[in-house]
């Protein structure tokens, strides 16, 4: 345990979350933003066992100061009319354990770490909040051109970014159908668009925008958007955007805002890790979490298949005939994409494919006709595998199991959603590391799924533990419940990376950085 702490010390950079004024003048806020909302006087006179009775119906998990009492209904939520018709329009009448407690929180201007698995409603307990906030900042001062946003969401990808903005963009337009509400206006921010179309937005100006990183800093850099008056940040799925990669985006991002902001983080996986300098960046934070982090969903059957790799391709045909359409297939690298999808197409299945690799129109003219129903199975590397809501999908395929169990618990996440049932199929063989089928096998247990034989013969050190006491000790680094941090792979790449990013800034980017 020492050493585990000793780990996630050295790996937990508060800074993150900081700008560098925030940091340079030792700037600490000590209280959240206030807000003008107050839940009914009902649920404020609520015991605080009432209050813990009703989460614990619902397996909400908290942790903070001063916490505000969970809330069962919308209409208690004091959420505007319109609102609450398009809520029931779309057939939400209740809200899901998370939004019980997630929404009351950000409403009363918290800073928080949401945890819930995939499909539970996390994009509504963000977007409802910040849609309030607009129209009462509008309320208060009506913003003029290139002034705003107030609200800013960051998403890992471009598809769960256009997701978001859709969702976003529903809300708005059901309140510019009415007079007595100001017009609230949104923005799509992402590569692989023309940037003008996007400037054009911003002269008339905007309250809401939903960014991927990489446009975002470059729109900050060029001066043509400023946070100066955005007091409400989100960062959807927090661990993947504060993962190595996208953390010096963040950081540069973080340093536009000039004053104090309302930061909320949220994900299916959260480790340790980002919890831990998460606690210490934000203020007063309330830990929100819905089941363990970095658990399966309970929705999905997980079936899990010894295929050796000459025989992968012959398996997925017969893999398709499980469920009728849509399917959804999962491959490590691009190049398996593009060779699964071209198979498909040669055995006439109507299928397309998108990864990291493709042009921006060509991935979401791929998501569209999926999810229109006008192609059968989709084709996809893990940029598919975070965030995105595909709420018909019975079988997801991995053609490959992922070297890091949290994107094997984020693919299959694609079903099973609004508590439907899917299934789940995962071809292994020896390509696998053994640590990789320990991480597999653990979730296999905890989510009381039949364990194949070439993975119930592993046994490891936690064995003990598991058949005693059933209790699960997760890695604080990746959440895999198969190995410690110490052995954790995922850790080993990330050290690889920083090697690698270390020889490019000092030597260039030659044979060190092409090497790695």
């Amino acid at each position: 345990m020492e050493v585990e702490k000793e780990i996630i010390e050295s790996l937990s950079d508060r800074k993150t979350l900081l700008s560098v004024r925030e940091v340079a003048k030792s700037i600490q806020y000590s209280e959240p933003l206030p807000t003008g909302w107050k839940p009914p006087l009902a649920i404020r006179s609520r015991s605080r066992k009432v209050c813990e009775n009703i989460r614990k119906k619902r397996r909400i998990l908290v942790d903070g100061e001063d916490i505000p009492p969970p809330i069962s209904n919308f209409k208690d939520m004091r959420l505007p009319e319109p609102i609450l018709k398009k809520l029931a329009e779309k057939g939400i009448l209740k809200p899901t354990p998370i939004q019980v407690q997630a929404l009351p929180v950000i409403l009363s201007g918290r800073d928080m770490i949401g945890m819930a698995a995939t499909g539970s409603g996390k994009t509504l307990a963000f977007v409802l909040p910040i849609i309030m906030m607009a129209i009462q900042e509008e309320y208060m001062m009506p913003i003029l051109g290139r002034e705003g946003p107030f609200g800013l969401v960051i998403c890992p990808s471009r598809e769960l970014a256009k997701q978001t903005y859709d969702v976003v963009e529903e809300f708005v337009e059901c309140m510019r159908k009415y007079n007595n509400y100001p017009a609230i206006r949104s923005m799509l921010c992402i590569g692989g668009v023309d940037m003008r179309s996007q400037l054009e937005i911003l002269e008339r100006s905007v309250h809401i925008v939903v960014a991927t990183p990489g446009r975002l800093k470059d729109m900050l850099a060029k001066k043509k958007m400023n946070l100066d008056n955005c007091r409400y940040l989100v960062l959807d799925e927090a661990d993947r955007i504060l993962d190595l990669g996208f953390e010096d985006e963040i950081r540069e991002v973080i340093n536009y805002f000039r004053d104090q902001r309302q930061t909320l983080l949220f994900s299916a996986t959260m480790p340790k890790k980002i919890q831990t300098f998460a606690r210490s960046a934000l203020v007063k934070p309330v830990i929100v979490n819905v089941g363990r982090a970095g658990a399966a969903s309970l929705n999905v059957i997980q079936e899990v298949e010894y295929v050796k790799q000459e025989a992968k391709f012959l398996c997925l045909l017969q893999c398709l005939q499980k469920t009728p359409p849509p399917v959804l297939v999962f491959s490590e690298s691009k190049a398996d994409v593009d060779n699964i999808h071209e198979y498909l197409i040669l055995k006439r299945v109507e299928a397309v494919s998108i990864h990291g690799g493709k042009e921006n129109e060509e991935r979401q003219h791929a998501i569209s006709s999926f999810k229109a129903g006008r192609k059968d199975v989709l084709v996809a590397t893990d940029v598919a595998s975070k965030g995105l809501d595909f709420p018909n999908i019975q079988h997801v395929i991995n053609f490959d199991m992922p070297d890091q169990i949290e994107n094997y618990i984020h693919r299959i996440g694609r079903t099973g959603r609004c508590g439907k049932t899917g299934i789940s199929t995962t071809f292994i063989n020896s390509r696998q590391s053994e640590t990789t089928l320990l991480d597999l096998k653990h979730v296999l247990i905890e989510a009381k799924q039949r364990i194949p034989p070439v993975l119930a013969k592993l046994s490891d050190e936690t064995e003990v533990a598991f058949d005693n006491a059933r209790q699960f000790k997760d890695c604080a680094n990746c959440g895999g419940l198969g190995h410690s941090i110490q052995s954790c792979p995922k850790l080993e790449r990330q050290n690889i990376q920083l090697a690698a990013r270390y020889m490019s800034h000092n030597f260039g980017t030659g044979g060190f950085k092409a090497e790695f």
